[in-house]
């Protein structure tokens, strides 16, 4: 079993403190030292090249240094503070059984830094689905686990934000869960095939290649949780179905787990169209990004139609995602926070 202990908080100096001459600059930071049981757990926190350590510096304004199995953590008092309790967080989730990954490292710190009462094991150890290569998908967010949690106790859910919060990759999780469970028959994937900046007609192929490129990223997120053999498999027997949602007019959606990604570039009556599919036994997850509209300007946004029409239904919740949502390279953040300063609103 995993332990650890923090052996001592002094002045970087010594064992006292020592006497501080204020006319020759501010005093030392103290330091913490953390002491890990466990040698591979030590190896496995800092990770290849300190890469997890430099993270956790970097994002909380602290030093850390490993010596074997012992973590000293120099800093300011506050700072300090976050770096040992996410310290002591993640050897907590280590003895759990989970593998942190460098961007589990970065996205937790800059959750730590943001909250400083934020708790990992909350939401981190909520497996939501186990990859084909054994992997564990689940929330990395208190906003994701909201998310998740709305998913299983509700028929229509919408998820709503930035990109690379995980919107669709845990709405696809949440199907092929169900799907394992026995608890639907078939999971169907759709998009609006809206252009962004480019137009259809100028692709090479028939209709069904025009739109292939749309449906890629639903495609990706399938092929991480499946083995692609059988991913293959369920498309060719109808268990799995991905296709345009001009395709869903007309149709009554049985047993089934319904996915509409990219929702902002549905049109009002699309989304309505989307809407009224549902049939028995069957639930949907409607994801995107309102920052993100490709529709023409005279066009209303069916997301933010819906936002409008259904709100205060309870049974229908709204997940607001934010940029501290981003579980993708740590920059992603960053460059969403730039475009935010820099954009205009743009009317609808």
């Amino acid at each position: 079993m995993l332990g650890w202990r923090v052996l001592r908080a002094c002045f970087n100096t010594g064992e006292h403190p020592i006497q501080i001459d204020t006319k020759s600059g501010p005093p030392a930071d103290e330091s913490t030292r953390i002491e890990v049981d466990d040698n591979n757990a030590a190896r496995e926190l800092s990770g290849e090249r300190r890469r997890n350590l430099r993270a956790i510096e970097r994002i909380l304004d602290v030093k850390v240094a490993i010596r074997g199995n012992v973590l000293t953590i120099t800093g300011a008092e506050d700072a300090r503070e976050r770096a040992a309790d996410l310290v002591h967080q993640f050897l907590e989730l280590m003895e759990s059984g989970l593998t942190l990954s460098p961007g589990d490292v970065a996205h937790a710190a800059s959750l730590a830094a943001r909250d400083s009462d934020v708790r990992l094991r909350d939401f981190m150890l909520d497996t939501v689905v186990m990859t084909s290569r054994r992997r564990p998908i689940t929330p990395r967010s208190p906003n994701q686990k909201l998310y998740v949690d709305a998913i299983r106790e509700n028929d229509l859910v919408f998820g709503i934000g930035p990109a690379g919060t995980g919107k669709t990759y845990l709405a696809v999780a949440m199907a092929v869960a169900a799907l394992q469970k026995g608890e639907i028959r078939r999971i169907i994937l759709t998009r609006p095939a809206v252009e962004a900046g480019e137009k259809l007609g100028f692709l090479p192929g028939d209709l069904a290649e025009k739109v292939n490129p749309y449906l890629r990223p639903l495609y990706d997120a399938l092929n991480d949780m499946l083995d692609p053999a059988k991913c293959a498999r369920f498309i060719e027997q109808g268990t799995i179905e991905v296709a345009p949602l001009a395709f869903m007019r007309g149709r009554t959606l049985n047993q089934a787990f319904v996915i509409m990604d990219e929702a902002q570039n549905s049109t009002r009556e699309q989304m309505k169209m989307f809407l009224t599919r549902l049939g028995a036994d069957s639930q949907a997850v409607v994801t995107g990004d309102v920052t993100q509209i490709d529709l023409e300007r005279n066009r209303l946004s069916g997301l933010l139609d819906a936002q409008r029409v259904l709100a205060g239904m309870s049974d229908i919740p709204f997940i607001e995602f934010q940029r501290v949502d981003v579980v993708r390279h740590p920059l992603v953040r960053r460059v969403l926070a730039a475009y935010e300063r820099a954009e205009v609103p743009r009317g609808n």
